[in-house]
């Protein structure tokens, strides 16, 4: 006896909701695996500034509990500081021979919990 192949056409509908399913469910499973394995939940980051007539350059933001870390000067005066950040939205700034600076590259300024101005960088 032949078989009859039904063959089913999904609905664009029915189609995009599979596709934002399978996409959400990718998502639950990348963030479940970004959360809970240490190699993803962190990513190098690096920092640059350019001071080439300053003597010391620190970076310091809410990753480091605004304690200063030091930055490396490149032959070009540009000073480099690799750091390690979790996803998110993270506030800094230079300290320059003492001096607080904005980062002009930043993503953006806001004021941090001492309404003094950091800059922001976003991490994804």
């Amino acid at each position: 006896m032949p078989t009859h192949h039904h063959h089913w056409k999904e609905s664009i509908n029915e189609k995009m909701h599979f596709i934002k399913h399978t996409r959400h469910m990718n998502t639950i499973q990348h963030n479940y695996i970004e959360r809970y394995s240490a190699h993803n939940s962190h990513k190098p980051v690096d920092f640059f500034c350019a001071a080439p007539n300053a003597k010391t350059v620190k970076l310091v933001g809410d990753f480091s509990q605004w304690h200063p870390l030091p930055m490396s000067r490149t032959e070009d005066g540009w000073w480099l500081a690799q750091v390690e950040l979790c996803h998110g939205h993270h506030q800094y700034r230079f300290i320059v021979d003492g001096e607080p600076m904005l980062d002009p590259h930043a993503t953006g300024t806001v004021g941090d919990e001492r309404d003094e101005r950091a800059s922001l960088i976003a991490v994804s």
